[in-house]
């Protein structure tokens, strides 16, 4: 994989200077010298960053100018670029602590808060010197969510732009890059079963049905195609088909049977068990990334304890509704497995199916945005699109999930939808999904980060999952008191079987890591409280097997904005305003939960003082 040169660093360093100066800026006109500094140092970090992670330049629109030769260019992944990330943040933390809290204002002490505990508790879990990456940190370099062979495809074809032939040639350098990190994949991957860690058998599987339905013939690849569509419609020539082709064939997929031959040579000494307890770093990394992900110091026996108390608190709820429908037989989760049974709540498994399902949704974004002024003083203007998960991938993708729209707006933001089959997901438990990935939900809360807040870039493009997925769930009970389900009273139980979900989560998530529960159990205690279909339940388990601890974060920051939210009503009596206690958790950009409990204390403070 290409390095760096010095002078390529020397000119990112230039460009970091020129994006700094309207965060610094602001930071002058009211804060003091100190916040000044750490506003300077914010934005040399995110500059880093970017150096270190190319497909994040590109994800958010700033690989262009000085920093355009990040564009040929993907993440090292090798052993000694790893090592290279983790003294990069105990460089940085080292530098953040020449910084005095004390002569911060609040929003630098937020800044720094939030700073400290992210490259604290990323070391945590990186020190261990185990696993990957997907959209969490993972015990396993390969699974069915983590892994370059799983993410640099979708990547190539949707965030890496081509408009010019040097786009194109970047976009044939990647393919090259592609291959090295494969074969760094693969070499983790040997550094990690020396350790004994081997993903259980059922990930093994559907990790090998993944790889070899990439692993295919140049004219079949997606990757060929992708790039050979994109220069045709850009009137760029008919030769980038042969160049993706040749480079498919002579480093991608030489790289992908490597990699295939080394996971199937795993599968016959797989255990079949869910949870990494079993681990010697097993326990450490799930405490770490616990702790990660959800932003507390809650152990996992808390976890477990909330998770159950919620469900039975959520259920208790969903009974008055069910019986309002005429449901009274049965328990909470095998009367709302019958609302499957009406096939009006349907749309074909077919593409033209699908594609109506896509319609509802694009239809309810619409309605739901109508709306935002009765919660909101600020609303996003991206534009916002509703797709389908690649089909290449769905099988071991989540159920729904949400990107970001780019800095300069050049991409939109992208809600996908896993429609792998449209059976387990009837109309009534879509429209939920939307509003926690759209809006209210992801694409506001980020939204709101990127234009209105007033912090360095890296403030506004950070994300924690205790912090975003709690917002999420809260947007979805926004939603709710936005009087969306009104009209829907099928919607307003798929709403809440949604959280009675979440809060399964946290039992389940922390039943297989730490308590040695087993993927069956999960999967049979997941289907008994909210009565969802066996397959998309038991990819759900799948993936907190993949990614272990992520899925608690969910619940249990959707329990910390609500606490928030009451604690300041009570406080504020009359003077509480709904959308100045949105304004103070959201424009501040994402935080840890406790560091956001400090925003909030100092928005009733004020309040209280106004």
């Amino acid at each position: 994989m290409a390095r760096l040169d010095r002078r390529q660093l020397l000119l990112a360093a230039g460009s970091a200077a020129a994006l700094a100066q309207p965060a610094v800026a602001l930071a002058q006109a009211g804060a003091t010298p100190e916040d000044a500094r750490l506003d300077g140092l914010l934005d040399a970090f995110f500059h880093e960053e970017l150096l270190q992670s190319p497909e994040r330049a590109s994800n958010l629109g700033l690989d262009k100018g000085d920093l355009a030769f990040l564009r040929s260019k993907l993440k090292d992944r090798s052993a000694k670029g790893l090592a290279a990330d983790r003294a990069a943040a105990r460089d940085r933390l080292a530098r953040l602590k020449t910084i005095d809290r004390s002569k911060l204002d609040g929003p630098g002490k937020i800044n720094y808060d939030t700073l400290v505990f992210v490259t604290e508790s990323t070391l945590a879990v990186h020190d261990l010197n185990i696993g990957g990456e997907g959209f969490s940190p993972s015990p396993y370099v390969l699974s069915p969510i983590t892994g370059s062979y799983q993410s640099v495809p979708d990547f190539l074809n949707t965030k890496h732009k081509v408009e010019s032939a040097a786009d194109a040639q970047a976009y044939v350098d990647r393919l090259n890059a592609f291959a090295t990190a494969l074969d760094d994949d693969t070499q983790r991957l040997h550094h990690d079963v020396a350790q004994g860690i081997v993903p259980p058998d059922f990930l093994i599987d559907t990790t090998l049905t993944q790889m070899k339905q990439l692993a295919v013939p140049a004219d079949q690849s997606g990757l060929v195609s992708s790039l050979a569509k994109r220069t045709k419609d850009k009137g760029l020539g008919d030769g980038w088909r042969d160049k993706a082709a040749a480079t498919y064939t002579a480093k991608v997929l030489p790289a992908l049977h490597r990699q295939i031959a080394a996971v199937h040579a795993l599968r016959a000494h797989a255990s079949h068990e869910a949870g990494i307890w079993r681990f010697k770093k097993g326990p450490a990394f799930y405490r770490a990334n616990l702790r990660y992900t959800t932003t507390t110091s809650m152990t996992p026996e808390e976890v477990h304890k909330m998770g159950l108390d919620q469900a039975a608190e959520i259920s208790a709820r969903l009974d008055g509704l069910l019986k309002k429908q005429g449901l009274t037989q049965g328990t909470v989760g095998e009367r709302i497995r019958s609302l499957y049974k009406d096939p009006s709540q349907y749309y074909p498994n077919t593409d033209a199916g699908r594609e109506q399902l896509l319609d509802y949704l694009r239809a309810r974004l619409e309605g739901v945005k109508k709306r935002l002024p009765m919660m909101f003083d600020h609303i996003p203007d991206q534009q916002i699109e509703v797709r389908r998960v690649p089909p290449a991938i769905d099988a071991g993708a989540p159920g729904a999930y949400s990107e970001a729209p780019s800095l300069d707006h050049s991409r939109p933001g992208m809600i996908f939808f896993n429609l792998h089959d449209t059976a387990e997901d009837p109309k009534w438990n879509l429209a939920t999904t939307l509003y926690h990935e759209g809006l209210p939900g992801h694409q506001l809360q980020g939204g709101i980060a990127q234009q209105f807040a007033h912090i360095p870039t890296l403030r506004r493009t950070m994300y924690f999952s205790g912090y975003g997925e709690g917002w999420a769930l809260y947007a979805e009970q926004l939603a709710d008191e936005m009087g969306m389900y009104d009209d829907d009273p099928l919607g307003r139980i798929g709403y809440l079987k949604a959280q009675i979900f979440r809060a399964g989560r946290c039992v389940v998530d922390t039943g297989m890591h730490a308590m040695h529960w087993s993927r069956e159990k999960a999967i049979e205690y997941l289907t008994s409280i909210d009565g969802d279909a066996v397959g998309s339940t038991t990819r759900e388990v799948e993936r907190y097997c993949a990614i272990p601890a992520q899925a608690c974060s969910y619940k249990i920051g959707h329990t910390v904005w609500n606490k928030l939210r009451d604690r300041a009503k009570a406080e504020l009596g009359g003077r509480f305003d709904i959308k100045a206690f949105h304004d103070a958790g959201l424009l501040e950009g994402a935080m840890p939960l406790d560091t956001l409990g400090s925003a909030i204390d100092a928005y009733i403070a004020g309040a209280k003082r106004a």
